[in-house]
This record gives C-alpha cells, structure tokens and sequence, in this order.
C-alpha cells in the first residue's frame, strides 16, 4: 500500500473539551496534528465545548471556546480525558448537549477517538456496547462497571474498533494519535512526525506487525536518522556506503558502527529490511511477476531476492502472491 495523497480539502480534527480536562490528553494529540499540519498532513484543529469557558484539571481556564459544529462524514473527534470524580469549578463533566453532540457526530460517520476518561463520554452516548475498547489501567474497572456491555481491553495502549479509537490515557493519547496519522498518511509521514516530536513510536498488542518504516527509530542519533530517511525515500536505489556515510558527515566505518549500535542493523540491512516491506506491499498486484518486483525493489538479481524473502518468512515468495496465482 502507498502513501495516501492528502484530501483536497482539510480533515477537520474537532476536539471535544469536558470540564476537568486533562492537558496532556489534550495537548499530546493536538500536538501531533498540528505537526503532522506542517509536514504537509491536511488537517483543521478546532477546540469545541459546550460552553464558550471551561477549566482543567490542573486548573487552567480555557476558552473562549467554539459551540460544536454540525458534524460531517469523516471528521475526526477528539475527547480527552476529564475528572469524573469531582467536578471542576461547578461544572458537571458533562452535558446533555456533549452527549447528543457525540451521537450526531457518529451517525454523521465521523471517527471517535477518546483519551482515558474520555472513554466516559463515548459510554454515555451508548456507543461502547459490543465494542473493544481501553482506557488508563486505573479506570479499567470503573469503566467496566459504568458500562458492563463495552469490552474492556486492559494492558492495551490503544484500539481501534470500527468508527471508534480509544486509548489508555495521559502519554499514550500520543500513541493513538500517530496510529490515528499513520492510518491516513502512511508510516513514512508519521515517522516524521513522531522523530520531530521525540518520542518513541510504540505499538499496542492488538497490532501484529510494526512496520519498518516505523520501527528502528527509537534512538536520537542525527546522523543515522538521515541515512534511514535517504533509505527510506529511495527504496530501490543504489546506496553506496561512502554516499551514506557523506550524508551522515561521518566515515563509513563509523556510520557502519553508529547504526548497529542505534538500530541493530547495518545500514544494508536496513535497505533490505525496506525492500522486502515494499516487495510485500507489491505482492498484492497480480499484474506484476515476482521478478518484476525484484526489480521494482531494487534487487539486481531475483534469486537474492527470493533467498532474503524465504529466510525472513520462511516461505517462498509465491506463497504470498493472490490466489489466482
């Protein structure tokens, strides 16, 4: 699968601001779409509640705030987390309007997404039954008791289950906001987003797979994150060490040293480790031969090819190809 083009028109990302509100639910995924903004991601951030002032937990007035918009089919809604034990300056947590608010946003075909507590919200306006979802390892069985026909999932960081991503709160809502980015944009584009940020991209136990584009990158060194960018931008080029190691102003040898020591690969294994995830991707179009693929990926020879493909999955690569094959 290639990297989605972004929308003609921007995604609005509305997030929905309960009294008692958590900053860092807030901000952690707010800051990873207004980053995924200035590398190109076609997103509109808007901060909605139900009343124009609302406070946080921590005791931050926010506001002047939005009303809620009419929802539309492919918003994406946002809930972070609030205190749902003690209100916050005399508001309740929420509102009859939040709750219909929410309602109409998912029948409209909007994606949910909530942030610890903000599980709550969702429960409330009964879209929890049936569903797998999460939320902090400390309201697991609050949660389950509130709604005893949602399926908690606990020691998950996130989920995603049809219109509704829930997470498990506080740092992982910026985990589930890079799933929520990578599964619009791709892992080359998130990876981006997640090195500008800093933060390790983890993956929750639901998910079988991480992808090499994402994986590898859990280290800060400069230079090597430059050669896995080159690797990563140029899939099927030739790469010779000596321009590599230019681009990481080090000399082979240390680029060489640098990056087993960061990633646990050398930089040819890396671009192989690519190789082999675009050949996979290049599986699914029976248009095309397994040498063809070779070729598209970048291996001179397709014996190589297959030798690689077979020691990693321990099956030849015909074993992936459609069924019609």
């Amino acid at each position: 699968m290639t990297d989605p083009v972004p929308a003609a028109s921007p995604r609005r990302v509305i997030f929905v601001l309960l009294p008692g509100v958590n900053l860092l639910d807030l901000g952690g995924p707010a800051q990873v779409f207004d980053v995924a903004q200035r590398f190109g991601a076609a997103y509109d951030l808007h901060f909605c509640a139900a009343t124009p002032q609302i406070q946080s937990i921590q005791g931050l007035p926010l506001g002047p705030l939005a009303p809620f918009p009419e929802p539309r089919h492919g918003d994406l809604v946002v809930i972070p987390g609030p205190r749902l034990d003690d209100p916050v300056a005399g508001q309740p947590w929420i509102t009859p309007t939040a709750v219909a608010w929410l309602r109409s946003a998912y029948g409209a075909g909007a994606q949910l997404a909530s942030v610890c507590t903000g599980l709550a919200a969702l429960g409330e306006a009964g879209l929890l039954d049936g569903r797998r979802c999460t939320t902090h390892w400390g309201s697991v069985q609050e949660m389950q008791a509130r709604y005893p026909k949602a399926l908690l999932q606990d020691a998950v960081l996130y989920t995603h289950d049809g219109q509704i991503t829930t997470s498990a709160g506080i740092a992982s809502g910026i985990d589930m906001a890079l799933s929520l980015l990578e599964r619009e944009y791709g892992p080359r584009l998130t990876a981006q987003v997640a090195r500008y940020l800093v933060v390790y991209l983890r993956r929750d136990g639901i998910q079988t797979q991480a992808s090499v584009y994402l994986a590898y990158r859990t280290h800060l060194h400069p230079g090597v994150h430059r050669v896995q960018d080159q690797l990563s931008q140029h899939v099927a080029a030739k790469a010779p060490l000596d321009v590599l190691a230019d681009l990481a102003n080090m000399s082979p040898r240390g680029l060489t040293r640098a990056f087993k020591q960061h990633t646990g690969l050398t930089p040819l294994g890396y671009q192989q480790e690519l190789r082999l995830e675009l050949a996979a991707q290049l599986m699914a179009d029976p248009r095309l031969t397994l040498d063809a693929i070779a070729g598209k990926c970048g291996f001179d020879d397709p014996r190589h090819f297959r030798r690689l493909w077979h020691a990693r999955h321990g099956m030849p690569p015909s074993t992936a190809r459609p069924a019609s094959h």
